[in-house]
């Protein structure tokens, strides 16, 4: 069963066209991992997935529900954890978490609680009163994480197998660790100048570049004849951010 299902999706920002003609499905229960450098068009893409975003040209469903029509029955279905960074170095953990969870309307009884257990279930317990700024770039990520698991606890970035597994989520990640994606991914699509230029699973890739014990690094630098960087402290993975936005 296909779980999502791309359409020579498009997506232009006057004459630049950020996301070029990707047709792309995704099974459900698979884990399905894009690529690409900064301003490959990958935030983009997933925006117009999540409905963040209309696309110029081309179609998309989601959990079978239109990306346009059907907006809202997309979002119902879905968890997100975001690329662009959502939380407030100047709050601690706690408060971003409290703050989140307002605005997902949780009812006041259920928010302590549902903050607490966030925090608990990713490790964060111990700094959950250090204010963000102070944080690392893996404790951001798993703040974020927690983020998700207030309002779709089926969005949770560290247990990805066990959520396959348990309730036969279906993942789409980005993520700037080709080890993580080649240990996690079923299939892996890489993204360069808004096009889809490699698809396929991590061995199958691997294969692809024609090189003696190539890692998925290999293949991404191969592909975009650039390597991906992990993100570093907050203001590190703050500024990353700002510029994969602006480039889209």
């Amino acid at each position: 069963m296909t779980i999502l299902e791309t359409q020579s999706i498009t997506r232009c920002f006057g004459d630049l066209t950020a996301v070029n003609e990707i047709s792309v499905s995704v099974k459900s229960g698979e884990i399905f991992g894009l690529l690409g450098p900064n301003g490959a068009g990958k935030t983009t893409l997933i925006k117009m997935l999540i409905t963040l975003l209309p696309p110029t040209s081309g179609q998309a469903k989601v959990a079978g529900f239109d990306i346009i029509k059907q907006a809202s029955d997309v979002r119902r279905n879905i968890g997100y954890v975001p690329q662009m960074i959502s939380t407030d170095g100047a709050l601690t953990g706690y408060e971003n978490l409290l703050f989140f969870a307002k605005l997902y309307d949780i009812p006041r009884k259920e928010c302590k609680q549902r903050v607490n257990d966030a925090l608990r279930f990713m490790g964060l317990s111990d700094v959950s009163d250090k204010l963000v700024r102070k944080y690392s770039g893996g404790m951001i990520r798993r703040l974020e994480i927690a983020q998700s698991m207030i309002h779709a606890r089926q969005a949770v970035w560290l247990h990805i197998r066990k959520l396959r597994a348990d309730y036969g989520t279906t993942i789409f990640l980005t993520t700037h660790h080709m080890d993580e994606a080649d240990i996690l991914c079923d299939r892996v699509a890489i993204m360069h100048l808004g096009k889809q230029v490699a698809l396929g699973t991590p061995a199958e890739l691997k294969a692809s570049i024609n090189k003696s014990h190539a890692t998925l690094n290999d293949v991404f630098v191969y592909y975009v004849k650039s390597e991906l960087t992990a993100e570093g402290d907050f203001r590190d993975v703050s500024r990353t951010r700002r510029t994969a936005r602006r480039l889209g």
